[in-house]
């Protein structure tokens, strides 16, 4: 029985014993759960090949995050803009409407694949410098 006494089949005795199946089969249930969305909140993120550097500073969260990335099997160029996809002029649009909120100090991290051209790295920079950023910073994989 579930939580029965030892030794006594008086029913007035109590219960001395825990069983533990039920808190194991919860444990599982949340085990499984976890595994699951695990998996999913994996899938949704970006696959970026930052080049390596020994060096380089931690930055702080931006409202600007620019991924440009190259698939190698397409050689397409995508560029997305805080995780959503985006182009050049959905970018110039978000700098301004982020300026036009009153931030001054505003930052753009700027994280690029390593197959990506020197110019087009430099491209995206212009852009962002010429609707009024001027810190940025770029994503590398510190290899470490």
């Amino acid at each position: 029985m579930a939580g029965t006494t030892k030794g006594s089949d008086d029913g007035d005795a109590l219960i001395s014993d825990i069983n533990v199946t039920p808190l194991v089969d919860v444990m599982l249930c949340l085990l499984v759960i976890f595994m699951v969305t695990t998996s999913y909140v994996v899938a949704d993120s970006l696959k970026v090949d930052l080049p390596e550097a020994a060096t380089g500073d931690h930055t702080e969260p931006s409202v600007v995050m620019i991924t440009y990335v190259v698939d190698k099997a397409t050689n397409a160029r995508q560029l997305f803009l805080n995780g959503e996809k985006s182009d050049e002029a959905g970018l110039r649009a978000h700098i301004q409407k982020v300026k036009a909120g009153g931030k001054t100090d505003v930052q753009a991290v700027i994280a690029a694949d390593r197959t990506a051209s020197h110019g087009e790295v430099i491209h995206i920079i212009d852009v962002v410098k010429q609707e009024g950023i001027l810190k940025f910073a770029l994503n590398i994989d510190s290899g470490a």
